[in-house]
């Protein structure tokens, strides 16, 4: 009697480890997005922050932001010097390289958007529709 594994036997354990590693691949992949979008969240959120502290010190909002280099006084005054104001060093940008932030100033105010790759819970306050990047902009901070 000869001992070892049929040709089917062998077969279905191929088949069930590939249906495993399937699954765990998208688990991952769903989970790498979920990461990416909580650091668009917090680097939204450390904009923000330097936005108010640059408002704090200049009296207004930057025309406009740079991402990844730094944020800077304007000189407008004393208080905003362009020397030593160093609000954000750099700005962040986007993890993904295919998309990117972006900055609106409107009136005395400001969004600052981002394309989510799970989608927004923010997509109508002024970023509908802006292009982020590879993505649309679907998610936004203001003061």
């Amino acid at each position: 009697m000869k001992r070892g594994f049929t040709f089917i036997e062998v077969l279905v354990v191929v088949v069930i480890i590939g249906v495993l590693v399937a699954i765990v691949g998208f688990s991952l992949s769903g989970a790498k997005a979920n990461a990416e979008d909580n650091a668009r969240r917090a680097d939204l959120a450390k904009i923000a922050s330097g936005l108010a502290k640059y408002r704090s010190d200049c009296g207004h909002f930057p025309a406009s932001v740079t991402f990844g280099s730094s944020l800077v006084g304007d000189d407008s005054s004393a208080s905003c010097d362009d020397i030593t104001n160093i609000y954000l060093n750099p700005v962040p940008q986007d993890p993904d390289s295919g998309r990117s932030y972006d900055y609106v100033r409107i009136g005395q105010g400001y969004f600052v958007c981002a394309s989510l790759a799970g989608g927004g819970s923010d997509v109508a306050a002024g970023c509908g529709g802006l292009s982020c990047g590879n993505g649309v902009c679907n998610y936004s901070v203001k003061p």
